[in-house]
């Protein structure tokens, strides 16, 4: 009975940690995001390696594999579907790295299920992590990888732009953690964070959902009180 009841704990502990380990992070220093890596559970496809329709993408391969990605696949629009309405997105063609990540995570579904985990109104709403263990299936499942910083290209922190946050773990080159994004929120526009984190979209469609999104209640770490979630991706173009 009392290792019943340890376990119970331990299982209960491992399904709040992400959501209680968040730490309070002044938005005026880092914009990044903690993940904490999972195995697998069993939830997702376990296809041998052998059928899989892409690589497990690594430090060593990502690049060469949005180089040629790039090249078969041009969309550069994508649709949300959030809790608060749709918010339409154009992705930058000079970013192409970046745009390139973020069509192939859409067209692998990704981002459907994952949640607006930190918002902080007057400024941004970051999405793309969630505290479910279904999200870290995913991730396993695509890859570890970042992406390198594409700033140079003219494009600043403006309202309603869409850029990449930075992984907070032994990264001093503020490699871009491909898996989350952020939008910048804030009347005026963020341009502290010029420079520092890679601009690759637009919301040319549905700033009023992202203002809803950004008033939400939220705890001390700025995750929303209620979980606001992407329930789909898509490519419109």
């Amino acid at each position: 009975m009392r290792l019943v009841l340890l376990l119970s704990v331990f299982f209960l502990f491992l399904n709040c940690e992400d959501k209680q380990s968040k730490k309070k992070i002044n938005p005026k220093k880092e914009i990044t995001t903690i993940v904490k890596e999972e195995g697998l559970t069993g939830d997702e496809d376990t296809t041998d390696v052998v059928n899989r329709p892409f690589p497990k993408l690594n430090s060593k391969n990502a690049m060469e594999f949005f180089l040629q990605y790039d090249k078969m696949h041009k969309e550069n629009k994508v649709r949300l579907t959030t809790d608060f309405g749709t918010i339409d997105i154009l992705l930058f063609n000079e970013t192409k790295f970046h745009r390139s990540n973020f069509i192939f995570l859409t067209k692998q579904k990704y981002f459907n299920g994952t949640q607006f985990y930190r918002v902080i109104d007057n400024f941004m709403v970051q999405a793309g992590n969630s505290d479910d263990r279904k999200t870290a299936n995913k991730r396993n499942y695509i890859g570890k990888y970042l992406l390198p910083p594409d700033t140079k290209r003219g494009f600043k922190h403006d309202r309603g732009m869409v850029s990449m946050p930075s992984s907070d773990i032994e990264n001093p080159h503020k490699l871009a953690s491909p898996y989350e994004f952020f939008i910048v929120q804030q009347q005026g526009g963020s341009h502290f964070l010029d420079g520092d984190y890679t601009i690759f979209g637009k919301v040319t469609s549905g700033m009023d959902v992202v203002d809803k999104i950004a008033a939400v209640e939220n705890d001390e770490a700025d995750w929303p009180l209620k979980n606001i979630y992407i329930r789909k991706a898509e490519i419109i173009n």
